[in-house]
């Protein structure tokens, strides 16, 4: 089985060609010098054929073009990280730092993990791993030093968000490991927390790994599960949220749980709070209101062959924020799937078309799987 460049190369349906002519459009636009695209054949190769090591150079490129970490880039498996400390001094200087961290760094920790979301909801993830990779490390590092519950359970929260933004990036660029192993993390952070909220979120979102990977009964029950974990602790905006995941994820799952799917639906249009807020007081990484709601209908209705899906999201489409690209890119897939399951070919060419754009943009992998999924049925 291939691993490193060769392996994150193929998944995102590049040719070597392709690897070749991104590098050196990446390079021109930041002015970068690097080596003729005959000499970079050449490196590919050999990186791939591990004959050749990926400078740091190179890789300073390859890891924001592929939307990769160091260790996908090089193939490195196994990434732990063995804890380095010089002795009784050196250890307690890091407990005393950590101790202090939650009333000085953890407002700097929301405040760069807001930052990565509104570059990712407007620019896509591929350039924003390096980041998220040295965000999440400075947050678990204060969190293995932090002695006291009092410390520990805002750096876990902060923490808890942060790992599920960073699954999400990662299944959106087609890295489904990193994405499993990230919603772990958050999901460790978020018990640490005490924050049933966070713990929820992340396995309502950790079920569509399961679901993306052909196992749509489970990621049911997954999500199910998330809607039990203490619901009384749960915002009414969360639950609501959980209740509309339950449906897309039974739409997803066939016919047979058609039913569940139109039930969980309209038991998420209830519980949402007409308070005329977009994002959770209590958690700021759920956004949804009505016009959301009315968009992730159309999904639904899309995915289950309704033919009212239709009207539920032109209305979205004429509401929709241009600042969620990503979003908007599901949208466009949502009409071509409308359209199609209408016999309405053209309509359906034209939306994939704007939504391959937006794909394109944002360099979401999954995106793309599904659009070609659909042109397949052109």
């Amino acid at each position: 089985m291939a691993t490193g460049l060769k392996a994150v190369r193929t998944a995102r349906g590049w040719s070597q060609d392709r690897l070749i002519y991104e590098m050196r459009r990446f390079a021109e636009q930041r002015l970068l010098d690097i080596a003729s695209a005959a000499s970079l054949k050449t490196y590919i190769s050999e990186w791939e054929n591990d004959r050749r090591t990926i400078t740091d150079r190179y890789a300073a490129i390859l890891r924001p073009l592929l939307g990769v970490t160091d260790d996908e880039l090089r193939g490195v498996v196994d990434d732990e990280q063995e804890l380095q400390a010089d002795g009784y001094a050196d250890l307690l200087s890091q407990i005393d730092a950590a101790g202090s961290l939650s009333e000085s760094m953890v407002p700097s920790f929301l405040a760069q993990t807001e930052l990565l979301r509104t570059m990712d909801r407007q620019m896509g993830a591929t350039g924003l791993v390096d980041q998220m990779n040295g965000h999440l490390a400075a947050m678990e590092e204060a969190l293995t030093f932090a002695v006291l519950p009092g410390a520990r359970r805002p750096i876990a929260t902060a923490l808890a968000g942060a790992s599920t933004l960073a699954a999400w990036q990662a299944l959106d660029a087609g890295a489904v490991d990193r994405a499993w192993r990230r919603y772990e993390l958050a999901k460790r952070a978020a018990q640490d927390a005490e924050s049933p909220l966070y713990l929820a979120h992340a396995m309502g979102e950790q079920a569509y790994v399961l679901a993306d990977a052909g196992r749509p009964q489970l990621a049911v029950e997954l999500v199910r599960d998330a809607q039990r974990t203490q619901p009384e602790r749960q915002s009414p905006r969360l639950r609501a949220w959980l209740a509309a995941a339950e449906s897309e994820l039974c739409a997803a799952a066939g016919p047979e749980m058609e039913l569940a799917a139109h039930s969980a639906l309209e038991r998420a249009i209830k519980l949402l709070p007409d308070d005329g807020e977009v994002r959770d007081a209590d958690m700021l990484s759920i956004f949804l209101n009505t016009s959301h709601l009315a968009r992730w209908r159309g999904n639904v209705l899309a995915k289950l062959g309704d033919a009212s899906a239709m009207e539920e999201l032109y209305v979205s489409l004429d509401s929709a924020d241009e600042s969620f690209v990503r979003a908007n890119s599901g949208l466009y897939c949502d009409l071509a799937q409308a359209h199609l399951a209408r016999g309405e070919l053209d309509d359906a060419r034209s939306h994939l078309q704007t939504a391959r754009l937006l794909a394109n943009r944002t360099g979401s992998v999954r995106h793309r799987r599904r659009i070609e999924m659909l042109t397949g049925r052109l």
